[in-house]
C-alpha cells in the first residue's frame, strides 16, 4: 500500500504542476494561486509520510 501511495501522491503532483503551468500560460491569475497551494499541500503530506522527492521535486513552486 505504501508504494501505491507513493506512486499516486506522485502522479497528483506531477498534474498539479502541469495545470500550474497552463494556469501561468493563460495569465489565470486563481488558478495559478489554487495550484500553488494544491502543489504546497503534496509537497507537505510528502514530507509527513517520508515520502523523499528526487531533487527539483520539491523545489521553487515558480519552476513548476
Amino acid at each position: 500500500m505504501t508504494a501505491m501511495f507513493d506512486q499516486e501522491l506522485r502522479e497528483q503532483l506531477a498534474r498539479a504542476r502541469e495545470e500550474l503551468a497552463a494556469a501561468r500560460a493563460d495569465g489565470d491569475a486563481d488558478g495559478v494561486q489554487a495550484y500553488e497551494g494544491r502543489i504546497a499541500g503534496l509537497l507537505r503530506l510528502a514530507a509527513q509520510h517520508g515520502i523523499v522527492l528526487a531533487a527539483g521535486d520539491e523545489g521553487d513552486l515558480s519552476e513548476a
